[in-house]
């Protein structure tokens, strides 16, 4: 698989890889990464580091490591290490043989870990978790130090020995690196390096009960791979003294951290526990729901591989946080649909129409083009009878002035086939309209008179004895509000109750019986759609993908 261009544009990380390049601080060399944990599924954020990680290895020909940082198996699954395979593939990225895993290094870490013991620079704490927290300070009070960092380094090492062995329990003790307890920085106030997790884990097992810290094994592990160039979202920049102190106090390979903005969209949340919650109280389907964030649910929903890099290109590279509006993503699929959908035909809440001067038992075939701008994606035959459905918002009994749709004595244009004119209004018992009777002009076959008149409305349709059933479903923003959960709101008060509306009994052009789940369709004047992972061949089921049209826009104005 060949890696997609994706970020071409200059911006700051490029600059300093300039400047490294330049002075040969790598020896020419540019090695990125891309590190999730394994505790949940990769969502658009991941996507803008995805793009920018792998982007940049390509653009200099260099390489980009897929490692994941499996240091906390209570929350790690191979179930998430399969699904983030699954998704950097999809978005079109291809790790080669630089694949790694936190736990390929649990040895080396352990014995970094001893030589900063062996420095007196780390040290066994007896302290809970309260505790330290009580002994770390605050932003304006140094904090305290602990009772046992004068430990001897003897004493350290056999306890360091006995907590790999499994002889305390968990939370007994720690590793904490010794550095200083009054540093304005809360990171460099002696963090904890290790803990004690008598936990399994997904790839070693029960060799290990101590586990390493993130801000611990990081570092490290960009060291061991050689990276030139971690780059992070922008709340790991006071991390980064830390970074540095491990790697300056081992004396190792050092990379070069690097901060940027990570991705805020609005009308969504990013948080894995928020994420996680909605999933768990089943707001949302499952991971892979429509409306949810992650690439696995924007797969689902029909959301393209080339939109979302295209949207990490247009939202660029910077050093401040910044809440991207939902309607440049969703433009960027638009975009991306516009020129890869095939046209269809589909009606979404049918009304009958019966054309009286039709001949009964007669079908006829128009060829229609599956892309009006690109006639080498082909044509097919949709098939026209006495009897149709047209959308019932298509007709008014009574309609206002700029109504340039079907009306009783008003002519339209059907799309593909003839003029038709609405004759006569069945409606039953309840006063609601059940069935148009309408006539049609034989000589406008195509959309065009012979004698020149011309009619303002075009309508879409599918012939009632040929169309095949249908469920659709019309998903929209998750939230009714483009920050939810800010001003100490309840982000589950602000979830949208029409993020999600079913439609049953709707029509749809034969044809797309055999449209493969998550192939992108254009229903001609309703939006983009996809088949699917529900949808069977006697029980279609149709995601809407986005609107023609931002349908959000007046509202915000408004």
């Amino acid at each position: 698989m060949s890696t997609p261009e994706v970020s071409p544009a200059v911006n700051f990380i490029r600059h300093i890889i300039d400047q490294d390049l330049e002075t040969a601080k790598y020896e020419g060399r540019v090695v990125t990464r891309f590190p999730p944990e394994p505790n949940g599924y990769l969502h658009i954020g991941h996507a803008k580091s995805i793009c920018l990680n792998f982007g940049l290895a390509a653009a200099y020909g260099g390489a980009c490591h897929l490692r994941f940082d499996d240091t906390n198996p209570i929350k790690e699954e191979d179930e998430y290490v399969e699904a983030i395979k699954a998704d950097v593939r999809w978005l079109g990225f291809d790790w080669g043989a630089n694949l790694f895993y936190a736990s390929d290094y649990f040895e080396k870490l352990y014995q970094y870990a001893v030589a900063l013991i062996n420095k007196g620079k780390a040290y066994v704490c007896s302290l809970s978790a309260e505790e330290i927290r009580e002994h770390r300070g605050t932003l304006t009070e140094p904090g305290k130090d602990s009772p046992y960092r004068n430990r001897s380094v003897e004493e350290n090492l056999a306890l360091f020995e006995k907590m790999r062995r499994g002889e305390f329990a968990d939370g007994a003790h720690v590793l904490r690196a010794k550095i200083d307890m009054a540093s304005p920085n809360l990171n460099l106030r002696d963090p904890v390096m290790y803990r004690i997790l008598t936990a399994h884990h997904h790839r070693t097992g029960d060799k290990w009960c101590i586990y390493p810290m993130y801000d611990f094994a990081h570092g490290q592990s960009d060291s061991i791979e050689r990276i030139t160039h971690s780059i992070c979202t922008l709340e790991f920049e006071d991390h980064r003294p830390l970074y540095d102190w491990f790697i300056r106090e081992l004396g190792i390979y050092a990379p070069q951290q690097i901060e940027f903005a990570r991705l805020n969209l609005t009308y969504t949340v990013m948080s894995k526990r928020k994420l996680l919650e909605l999933v768990g109280e089943k707001h949302v389907s499952g991971w892979d729901d429509p409306r949810m964030p992650t690439l696995t649910g924007m797969r689902r929903r029909g959301y393209s591989p080339a939109a979302i890099r295209n949207f990490c290109e247009r939202i660029g590279v910077g050093k401040s946080d910044s809440l991207i509006d939902m309607s440049v993503l969703e433009d960027c699929v638009r975009e991306d649909l516009n020129e890869v959908a095939p046209r269809a035909l589909a009606v979404l809440q049918p009304l009958k129409v019966v054309i009286e001067n039709y001949p009964e038992g007669q079908v006829e075939y128009f060829e229609a083009a599956n892309h009006p701008q690109k006639p080498e994606m082909g044509s097919r035959q949709v098939p026209f009878s006495r009897e149709i459905y047209i959308e019932r918002d298509d007709f008014m009994e009574d309609p206002p002035k700029k109504f340039f749709r079907l009306a009783p004595g008003r002519e339209v244009r059907l799309r593909f086939a003839y003029f038709v004119r609405c004759d006569e209004v069945v409606k039953d018992a309840n006063g609601e309209v059940v069935e148009l009777r309408c006539s049609y002009d034989p000589e406008t076959r195509g959309g065009s008179a012979p004698d020149g008149r011309k009619v303002k409305g075009t309508i879409h349709w599918v012939s009632a004895a040929h169309a095949l059933p249908a469920e659709v479903r019309l998903y929209d923003r998750l939230f009714t509000v483009p920050n939810p959960g800010s001003k100490q709101s309840d982000y589950r008060e602000q979830l949208n109750p029409e993020s999600l509306v079913k439609l049953s009994g709707c029509r749809v052009e034969p044809g797309l019986a055999e449209a493969a789940v998550g192939e992108p369709r254009q229903f001609e004047r309703l939006g983009y759609f996809c088949a699917d992972r529900d949808s069977a061949p006697e029980a279609l089921v149709f995601n809407r993908t986005v609107t023609l049209r931002d349908s959000w826009a007046k509202q915000e104005q408004g």
